[in-house]
């Protein structure tokens, strides 16, 4: 008999047997449900972590692929140190830590990349050809894995980043050795696959918590009608269903996910259509394609992978998908000195020279400096030891269900204001940048969202700051006419001002003005050649008048070419305001902290205090304090022995006035 036939006559049999048993996420006709009806799945990917890529660890120009990076490595160290890194950096990368943080984002899944020499040989180191050997240590981290994601009630979808042999010729993404066969020019590969798959379906067949299983990630190899791939598919499935009746699996396009050539109708009812998503425009048309699908074969589809972009592409991304119900899979979670991930491994001191002596710049280092240094880096990557890019996920959720925009930081006038310390929000509502995202596939041309790539991940460009005086080491560059900047402020005393801006320039072009609340305070003050964009100097604006309480204040380029520093507001004549309340807040300590923190305050006259605990996302956790205090100095204490581990928002309230503090608890 045919074999397609033999297939099409599987195919109806296992539509007509599957039955999927209660409590597992599951399709139902286009709609991906769980117990409680349908979900939409919010989720991140953990890229890096099993597999790692070139242009996570900034090593692409010279080792893209995970099997290159690593023979650098040990090359440098020796084998025994090699593997000494690789076991900490698996334990380090993601921890408990990380999922709970996960979870109080909002997040309800995760995508995990799995990396398959971490649970096979590969074909050539098989000790009996054709047999095959299971390693533990990829099942221990994945068993750890679902047990913290049980705990937050997060689905963990299975995704075969690297399958043996390497399914694509963009070697990084799936570790493909171009001197060994690939997994379509190898049948042992293949028959690994699906042997890897069948022992994967046996190992999870009865875990609520998995999601799923995200067969192979982003084919890119050419093939007629994808032939080859749908084979493999259906091989798969064939094995997994003897096994695993349960869970979902999504299937992914060639090219990148997104060439389902060949690849329909379905052919399991328990299957959902996996496409990705990057640098397109955010319109309906970028999608359509993937909505025909679904309305063609009532089966659900899904954004696998979506990110490397502006905060504003995320937010009108993720926006489209959800209008249209489709979930998503962020990517990725965290890679080193980066702007647009949720978290930045910060380079420890020597790993440059380390890229530069990989790059041919540098001598060679001694094999116990670069041990040291890439401990160190496994060390950087434990959620702690991150940047938090609050700006990143603050446009994943927040900005996708509001146009408002959010202080970045508390600015009380008088003060100082950095420029780099905007509001958080999109472009157009926190600030207006002449670039704000990156939008190459759709358009053919690519075009840098942030010619700085420093601080912040929104289109405003923010360069290294070298002023001797006063800096947060960033500055705003690049000004091009007609960009804005907004912060939200607190004027503490309705009075005159004087106003004093740190600019640097090397040419005499530029112009800027001032708003507050829509009222045009200045405009078009020149900005002199200072003698270099390195160059600080001030130049002032006298006697401007503002009025007490909270306002937006607007900075406008009249025209470009120069850099920005700070703004800093000096009163000079107060009105006296016997109305006013009057409180100093101390920052809480300790802070991280893992069970217990204090909430330190100065009262200057009686009044009402209202403490609430907030997480991430805006939700009220809890109340801590609403009474009536005296003048004096007062704490309250945080007992956190109820709450995950995660960042957490402390507003303080007295009377009319509202303070807020960042906490991060870890458990």
């Amino acid at each position: 008999m045919n074999k397609q036939v033999v297939w099409s006559v599987c195919s109806i049999l296992l539509i007509q047997n599957l039955v999927i048993a209660e409590g597992y996420l599951r399709t139902e006709n286009a709609r991906i449900v769980n117990d409680q009806g349908p979900i939409l799945l919010r989720g991140i990917g953990l890229g890096g972590w099993m597999l790692q890529e070139g242009y996570m660890l900034q090593t692409e120009s010279f080792a893209n692929a995970q099997h290159e990076i690593r023979e650098k490595i040990e090359a440098l160290t020796g084998t025994e140190n090699t593997e000494t890194f690789y076991n900490t950096w698996f334990k380090n990368f993601c921890r408990k830590i990380d999922i709970d943080s996960i979870a109080a984002w909002g997040l309800n899944s995760i995508r995990m990349p799995l990396h398959y020499n971490l649970f096979t040989l590969p074909i050539e180191e098989e000790p009996v050809r054709g047999q095959n050997t299971w390693i533990n240590r990829g099942f221990e981290i994945t068993d750890k894995l679902l047990e913290w994601c049980e705990e937050n009630q997060l689905y963990l979808i299975l995704d075969l980043h690297a399958a043996p042999g390497g399914q694509g010729k963009d070697a990084a993404i799936s570790d493909y050795d171009s001197s060994k066969p690939s997994l379509w020019e190898s049948s042992e590969n293949r028959s690994k696959t699906v042997a890897l798959w069948r022992r994967l379906a046996e190992h999870y067949s009865d875990k609520r918590w998995i999601g799923g299983y995200d067969l192979i990630n982003e084919t890119n190899w050419s093939m007629s009608n994808n032939v080859p791939l749908k084979q493999l598919y259906l091989d798969i499935t064939s094995a997994v269903r003897e096994v695993d009746p349960n869970h979902i699996l999504f299937i992914e396009g060639n090219w990148f996910a997104n060439d389902f050539t060949g690849l329909t109708p379905p052919w399991d009812t328990n299957m959902v259509y996996s496409f990705h998503k990057y640098w397109s425009y955010n319109d309906q048309a970028s999608i359509q394609w993937m909505l025909n699908i679904r309305n063609t074969y009532d089966i659900p589809i899904w954004c696998g992978e979506a990110g490397e972009n502006s905060n504003a592409w995320f937010t009108d991304a993720i926006k489209l998908l959800e209008q249209h119900d489709i979930g998503w899979a962020w990517w990725p979670l965290k890679k080193v000195e980066s702007i647009s991930g949720p978290l930045s491994i910060p380079k420890p001191a020597g790993y440059q020279y380390l890229l530069d002596y990989w790059s041919g710049k540098e001598n060679p280092p001694s094999a116990g400096f670069a041990f040291d240094v890439l401990m160190d880096l496994a060390e950087n990557s434990r959620l702690e030891n991150c940047i938090f890019q609050a700006g990143v996920m603050d446009a994943m959720t927040r900005q996708v269900r509001t146009t408002e925009a959010k202080p970045y930081k508390e600015h009380i006038l008088p003060g100082m204001i950095y420029a780099s310390e905007y509001d958080f929000g999109t472009d157009g509502i926190a600030y207006h940048d002449r670039v704000s995202a990156d939008y190459h596939v759709s358009s053919g041309t690519y075009t840098a969202w942030n010619t700085g790539w420093n601080f912040r991940n929104d289109g405003v460009d923010i360069d290294i700051c070298q002023d001797t005086g006063r800096t947060n080491g960033y500055c705003i560059g690049w000004i091009e006419k007609g960009e804005w900047l907004t912060y939200t402020v607190w004027i503490e005393h309705t009075g005159t001002y004087d106003v004093q801006f740190r600019i640097a320039s090397e040419v005499q072009s530029g112009k800027l003005g001032m708003q507050i609340d829509q009222d045009v305070l200045i405009s078009d003050i020149e900005v002199p050649d200072t003698g270099g964009w390195q160059n600080w100097s001030n130049i002032v604006a006298n006697n401007l008048r503002l009025e007490k309480g909270l306002h937006q204040l607007k900075l406008v380029f009249d025209a470009g070419s120069f850099n920005l520093n700070f703004i800093s507001f000096t009163a000079k004549s107060i009105e006296k305001d016997t109305s006013d309340t009057y409180y100093k807040l101390y920052d809480s300590r300790p802070n991280p902290f893992q069970k217990y923190a204090y909430i330190k305050y100065e009262l200057f006259e009686r009044n009402q205090v209202l403490i609430n605990i907030y997480d991430i996302q805006g939700r009220k956790i809890k109340t801590l304090l609403n009474a009536r205090k005296k003048e004096g100095v007062h704490s309250n204490l945080i007992d956190a022995g109820e709450l995950a581990s995660g960042i957490y928002i402390v507003e303080f309230n007295v009377g009319t006035r509202s303070s807020k503090q960042k906490i991060m608890l870890l458990k």
